[in-house]
């Protein structure tokens, strides 16, 4: 019995085809893993990229924004009213005179 077993046990070997199909399997594995991650290193500096311009436009519209704010409180004033007045619509104060150069 115990040499029956031993006959049961023995290993039968790899045919060269079969190694040779595994080995073309892990190189396509291979091959198709470093592509993906080339791929997704370049989307990911691509990316950084447009994260880095979408930050500055960012900054750009809060100094605009707080220049806007700035601008609403000085045209709430009297003197921006008399700016106003005086530049677009050419009034000036009572006894005032105006010079304007001939043409």
């Amino acid at each position: 019995m115990s040499a029956s077993r031993g006959k049961r046990r023995r290993k039968k070997k790899l045919s060269p085809f079969t190694l040779a199909g595994v080995i073309v399997l892990c190189l396509v594995l291979c091959g198709t893993v470093t592509y993906k991650t080339a791929t997704l290193k370049s989307q990911s500096k691509s990316y950084q990229k447009q994260i880095e311009q979408l930050k500055e436009q960012k900054s750009e519209l809060k100094d605009e924004q707080a220049e806007i704010k700035e601008f609403k409180k000085h045209a709430k004033t009297d003197d921006y009213v008399e700016e106003i007045a005086r530049e677009k619509l050419g009034l000036v104060h009572k006894g005032e005179i105006v010079f304007k150069p001939e043409k």
